[in-house]
């Protein structure tokens, strides 16, 4: 066994159908490699801390508007906008 935080693919797939299977979501309702792109523009493009923090609202703005697949797309592609854009560079921290 390794101490290492890196999940295989696998893994990962088995948490995301294990995570819809207890809230009773489907799965196109989780687009896994779209959140990972979103966590990883915001990281990149805002702060590292702000990635989960993104994929949070994104996720609150998602079920304010339904929740389904195209909420979900419209979210996630709406933080990504914003971490991507002025705004996102605005709120980034000055890079040495």
């Amino acid at each position: 066994m390794t101490d290492s935080r890196t999940l295989p693919p696998e893994a990962l797939d088995a948490w995301a159908q294990a995570l819809c299977a207890h809230f009773g979501l489907e799965p196109e309702q989780v687009p896994v490699a779209a959140v990972l792109d979103l966590t990883r523009d915001v990281a990149t493009s805002v702060a590292r801390p702000a990635a989960p923090l993104g994929a949070f609202v994104a996720g609150l703005a998602a079920g304010r508007s339904g929740g389904d697949a195209s909420a979900v797309r419209e979210a996630l592609a709406a933080v990504v906008a914003l971490a991507t854009g002025p705004a996102g560079a605005e709120a980034a921290p000055d890079q040495p």
